[in-house]
Order: structure tokens, then C-alpha cells, then sequence
């Protein structure tokens, strides 16, 4: 089985760090996974997380872009509750003419935050109920311009950036099935609907001129190492680290107090979300990405590696490659 694997970059500021070191590390991670025949690197746009680097995420894919050379790079996704359509026409508009053919516009309706960062972007809460209609003006920003059309996206019109719907429910799924979209699940943090979100995805479909046949991305978490134990040790840290910033909200825990909240009543939702992750060593990991593949009827898996420190998740990378034989 040969799909194309890529990269939902995380960008995360490691307890310790600093934002510049994760946004260099970014970079680095970008320039190798195209020397290792990663398709596309991700940035997925979030607000008031201190843990999270990539809030400006038009800047961070135009900055990383410019740092390689044939990659794509896009984003995984633009939150566009929070945006005007024709802000988000400039802002990518700007990058495909920049990086002609190497960006991708992903799209998502949920807020990336809480409520107090929807009031700080001063965005009504109630946009999202208008995410089907803001999809359709943004693509015709996007598109060419037509006889009598007042408001243009300079850049923007006529760059025809790829869009692709991002979802974790049905609606994304019918939402993309019904514009003829290529459709991303979030399957590396909601598995729960994946099946039946790209069953009904598929099976509602409607051919479009620039996608004739429907395309699923589908998102998995890959812990891979040079060692069974190695990996084990990486997808445990993970899962704390994941208990720290969801349940204890950023709190100091000692290892053993994330270890009894994994194993309590609400350790359960952080276990659930990692639901789809290959842990293990080259030989072991293509299997539990090729199963997972098949199970998600997915036409490309895009991967997300947080592990505790930069070598470690590049190593994890590399050898993911490894195991997929990609062209790099």
C-alpha cells in the first residue's frame, strides 16, 4: 500500500522552551521531512494557548515556505469563524503567489479557543452557523473574477488555492461531499465519527471541475523509535503530557499523578483520543499505519508526532519514512 504521509506540526512550546525555539524547530523539521518525501507540513491555527505556537498561521506557513523549496505547506486549519473570507483570500492569496503550487488552505468552523479569545478577536459567537456560506465566498475570492464583481482579493483572485475541509462530524463531511471538496478528519484527537463521517462523505459526494472524485486526508498519531520500549516510553509521555494540558490545565503533575489520572474515570477522554496511534519501531509501525488506512478508507494520512523533545520527534519522523518507503 503506498499513500501519501504528511505532517500536522503541532508547534508546541515544550515546558522550558521558548517560542522561537519551537518556530525554529518547525523549520528544521519542515526541511527534513522534504528531504524525506513528506507531502505536505501543517500548521493548525489556535489562540490563547500558551503550550501552542502557530496562532498567526498564515505568517508561520509563509516563514517556513520560505525556508524550503517543494514541500506543501498550508494549514490544518484556518479557524474561519474567526476571520473575514476575504482577509483569509488576501492572506493565502499573498502565499500562493509568493510559493506558487506548494500551499494548501485548510478550513475549519470550530473557535480554536475559548470564549474569552472570541471576544478578544471581537467575533460574534454565533459565526460558525455561517462557515458554509463563508466556504463558498471565500472559494469565489479565490476563483476568477467574474464580470461585475465588486469586492476582489488582491493577491488572492484567480490563485484558485486548494481548499479542503477539515472536520471531526458529519457535518464537515457532508459539508465537503456537497462543494466537492477534498475532506481532512480529525482522527488523531476525535476518532469517534471517522467511519461514518467518510462513509457518508464518500457516499454523498458530488464531482466538482477541480476535484472530480472525492479525497480523504484522514489524521493519526505515530510514536515510532529505534526501540519497542523507546516507542512505548514516547506514546506514555505524550499521553501525560496530554493529562497535564487537559485535565490539570497547564498544572504541575508528577508522572505518577498523571499516570493515576490516566487510569481514573477522566484519564478516559485522553486515552480516547489517541485512539489511533501506531507505537512501535520501523518494522512494526507500517503495519498499524497500513491498517489504519484501510480502516479509514483514507487516500493520504497526515501524522502528528508531539514527542517530549525535537530530536526525539524528528527521529520518530525519519523513521516513519523509513517504514513507508516514501521518495525522499
Amino acid at each position: 500500500m503506498s499513500v501519501p504521509v504528511s505532517i500536522l506540526d503541532l508547534a508546541t512550546v515544550h515546558r522550558g522552551g521558548s517560542v522561537r525555539e519551537t518556530l525554529d524547530t518547525s523549520v528544521e523539521l519542515a526541511q527534513h521531512a522534504e528531504a524525506w518525501g513528506y507531502h505536505r507540513h501543517w500548521f493548525a491555527e489556535h489562540h490563547n494557548m500558551p503550550s501552542i505556537a502557530s496562532s498567526a498561521t498564515a505568517v508561520l506557513i509563509g516563514h517556513v515556505a520560505g525556508h524550503t523549496s517543494t514541500i506543501r505547506v498550508g494549514a490544518g486549519g484556518i479557524m474561519l469563524p474567526n476571520h473575514s473570507p476575504l482577509v483569509i483570500a488576501e492572506q493565502f492569496g499573498t502565499l500562493e503567489t509568493l510559493y506558487p503550487g506548494r500551499i494548501d488552505l485548510g478550513l475549519g468552523r470550530a473557535p480554536g479557543g475559548d470564549q474569552a479569545m472570541l471576544r478578544a478577536l471581537r467575533r460574534d459567537p454565533t459565526a460558525a452557523e455561517y462557515f458554509p456560506q463563508d466556504v463558498m465566498e471565500l472559494q469565489a475570492l479565490l476563483g476568477p473574477v467574474q464580470e461585475g464583481q465588486v469586492v476582489r482579493a488582491t493577491p488572492g483572485a484567480d490563485t484558485n488555492v486548494p481548499i479542503i475541509i477539515l472536520g471531526s462530524s458529519l457535518f464537515g463531511a457532508q459539508l465537503a461531499a456537497a462543494l466537492g471538496l477534498p475532506y481532512s478528519f480529525a482522527s488523531h484527537f476525535a476518532p469517534a465519527a471517522l467511519e461514518q463521517a467518510v462513509r457518508t462523505y464518500r457516499r454523498e459526494y458530488r464531482p466538482s471541475e477541480q476535484h472530480p472524485e472525492p479525497y480523504v486526508i484522514a489524521g493519526m498519531n505515530v510514536f515510532a523509535a529505534d526501540t519497542e520500549e523507546q516507542a512505548r516510553d514516547l506514546h506514555t509521555a505524550v499521553l501525560r503530557a496530554n493529562v497535564r494540558r487537559l485535565v490539570a490545565r497547564d498544572q504541575p503533575l508528577t508522572d505518577d499523578e498523571a499516570d493515576a489520572v490516566l487510569a481514573s474515570p477522566a484519564g478516559q477522554h485522553v486515552r480516547t483520543m489517541a485512539t489511533y496511534s501506531a507505537v512501535g519501531t520501523v518494522a512494526t509501525v507500517r503495519g498499524q499505519v497500513e491498517d489504519f488506512v484501510r480502516h479509514a478508507d483514507a487516500d493520504e494520512v497526515i501524522v502528528a508526532t508531539n514527542a517530549p523533545t525535537h530530536e526525539e520527534r524528528l527521529r520518530s519522523y525519519e523513521l516513519l519514512a523509513k517504514a513507508m518507503d516514501l521518495p525522499g
